[in-house]
């Protein structure tokens, strides 16, 4: 789990530290839409995730689980993050920005709820921090949105992502 962890932490590093110099106030500024290709493909990959690790968990088959969540945490930190940190680092706020801050909230705090039964602490810390509830261990297990789940999407970026390895 040591390749989730660390991934985890220093995307809700990124996250926070943006955030707060750009005053990003989830209460006021979080956008439900979508527009930017990157986030509707992170949601959707989100979605994935959730629903293979619950899948996997309910089966008792913790390698397939534990494998979703390091490739998931891959494409969140080496695809997700590294193809949208221009969008963070503009000067103005504008709607592209927000749009961006707020995929990456919803990502973190789904993220920590589907952690938190393997990484009970830094699960805790992140989403309590992030969403100023009393624990991600009294929330309900996050259901995917099939709806959200592009499959076509997913294998262009997989492919993309394959490409430029090369």
């Amino acid at each position: 789990m040591r390749k989730v962890m660390l991934p985890i932490w220093n995307t809700y590093y990124f996250f926070t530290t943006y955030a707060n110099i750009d005053n990003f106030d989830i209460e006021k500024d979080f956008v439900n839409k979508r527009e930017n290709k990157l986030d509707i493909w992170i949601i959707s990959e989100l979605n994935q995730l959730i629903k293979n690790v619950d899948y996997a968990l309910k089966n008792y088959t913790i390698l397939e689980a534990t494998k979703s969540i390091v490739n998931f945490m891959d494409g969140l930190t080496n695809w997700y993050i590294r193809r949208s940190r221009r969008r963070f680092w503009k000067s103005e706020n504008d709607g592209d920005k927000y749009q961006a801050y707020s995929t990456l909230y919803e990502v973190l705090t789904k993220l920590a709820q589907v952690l938190a039964p393997v990484s009970p602490f830094i699960t805790e810390y992140i989403y309590k921090d992030l969403t100023k509830q009393e624990s991600v261990h009294l929330t309900d297990w996050p259901e995917h949105d099939e709806n959200l789940i592009d499959e076509n999407l997913n294998k262009e970026m997989k492919i993309a992502q394959d490409v430029v390895s090369l």
